[in-house]
Order: C-alpha cells, then structure tokens, then sequence
C-alpha cells in the first residue's frame, strides 16, 4: 500500500512529502494521522536540523476532503458534539503538532494551497513558492471557517486586515500576490522549487543544531508575550547554549578561519 506521506532524509535535512496526487493531497485521515507521526520523529531525530515539506504531483494540499466534510452532517450522521469531536481528534492535531516542535520546517509550496492546504503551509516556519502556486482561504466558499487554526496562524503572517480580506472574500492569490503580502519569502520557477528550499535548508543546517532548534523555540515561545517574559526566556535559553561545547567551537572556527566541526553536544 503506497503511503500518504513520504519521509527521506539527506543528511541533516529531510523531505516530507504529501503523497495522494489522487485527492490533490487532500487532508484526510490518513494524511493527518502519517503526518503527525512523522513530524514527531522528526522532532526526536537529533540528526535533523531542518526539514522541508512539498506536495506530490501538481498541487501542495487541496485542503480538506470536501466527501468527507459533506458525510458528517449529511442525513444527521453525526451530532454536533461528534463534529467538534472531529476536528479536535482529526485535523487539529496537525497545528498542535506544528506549534509544539523545534525542528524548523520549510513549505515548498508546489501547485495550490486553497484551504487548510494554505493553512498548513502558514503552520511552516518559512515559505517559498513555485511560480505556479496559488494560495486561498476558501472555507466561506462552502459555508465553514478554518477550522485547524488558519485564523490563528494567518495574521501573524500577513497582518489582520489582509488576513481578514484572504478569509471573508475567499480570493485566490498568485505566486506574486503571496509574495507581495509576505505570505511567502521567495518565488521560483517550478523546476527550481526544491533546489531552492534545499539550498535555503543547507544554510540553516550550518549553524550549531542546538542553537537551530532553541532559536526556534524562542520565535515560537515569544510571540505571545510581554518583553520582559521574552528577555527572560532569552537569558535562560542562552545560559545553556553557552555552556556547549559547540558554542565554543563555533567561536574558535571563527577566531582560526576554518570550517566549524559541530558535535550537538
């Protein structure tokens, strides 16, 4: 049975990869549940310093599967209570996940991102896009709203008022558009997506692995409190960053003009 979410690493970098060109990558089960279980991994996975995550075939993820949406509430399937159960125990879990890691993770967004597609790739920690990439928050189109946390991911991407137009008129973006509002950082052509976000990765993967993942923990950490609680994470986060021995490799690789020989330890 062929899997819904590919894994490979190379190196201290991995490729994730959505694997139903048949549904568009669509959200289903199968995807969450390999898709949450494969970020976890990683997270544990000393080894990885960065990971990147694309879409099989023409799309990155058509959003929710639109069958399985209709079938809870069709003929009164499912009580109200067994709906909001859903997506607590579904689909849910992915931002929880996303929000909980220290690996960093690059969106290659090949293709269309529309709906919980776009929302999974405001989850990533950076985004870069093929020129063929089209972005939609489409979720009023049938009569929903993000439910997996878009209306909470979204406007600390692209500030709320654009957020709020992306989600109330459901308009499509481009590649160029996305680029404009700051929803994505690069546009390539199609051919050099991955070539890009590897290179993008082997930058970060340069730096101690330690300092990688706690200066993601802080971003992450921070972005909900006052300064002072954000100094104080700070301090703490780097008193033990100082204390490996990497901090002082990387200091002498400096000082001696040589390649820095990092150990993550």
């Amino acid at each position: 049975m062929t899997k819904s979410v590919l894994y490979e690493e190379r190196g201290n970098i991995c490729l994730i990869t959505l694997n139903r060109e048949d549904t568009r990558n669509a959200l289903s089960p199968d995807i969450i549940n390999e898709l949450v279980k494969i970020l976890e991994d990683v997270d544990n996975n000393e080894n990885i310093s960065c990971a990147i995550l694309t879409g099989a075939g023409k799309s990155f993820s058509s959003g929710g599967n639109l069958h399985e949406i209709n079938d809870m509430t069709e003929d009164n399937k499912m009580s109200l209570r067994d709906i909001e159960n859903w997506y607590r125990n579904g689909i849910q879990k992915i931002p929880m996940t996303f929000n909980k890691i220290d690996v960093p993770i690059i969106a290659a967004v090949n293709g269309h991102a529309i709906g919980a597609g776009n929302d999974l790739c405001t989850m990533c920690d950076i985004r870069i896009a093929s020129e063929d990439a089209k972005f939609s928050e489409s979720f009023l189109r049938i009569g929903i709203i993000p439910g997996d946390g878009g209306s909470w991911f979204l406007p600390k991407i692209i500030g709320l008022s654009r957020a709020t137009e992306m989600i109330l008129t459901c308009e499509v973006l481009n590649a160029k558009k996305a680029l404009d509002w700051g929803l994505v950082s690069q546009v390539v052509p199609n051919e050099h997506l991955l070539k890009t976000a590897f290179d993008l990765a082997d930058k970060i993967v340069q730096n101690p692995p330690q300092s990688i993942r706690r200066a993601k923990r802080l971003l992450r950490l921070t972005q909900n409190t006052n300064l002072s609680t954000a100094l104080e994470m700070a301090a703490s986060q780097q008193t033990l960053l100082q204390m490996t021995t990497d901090h002082k490799e990387a200091i002498e690789a400096l000082i001696q003009k040589r390649k820095p020989n990092y150990k993550n330890t």
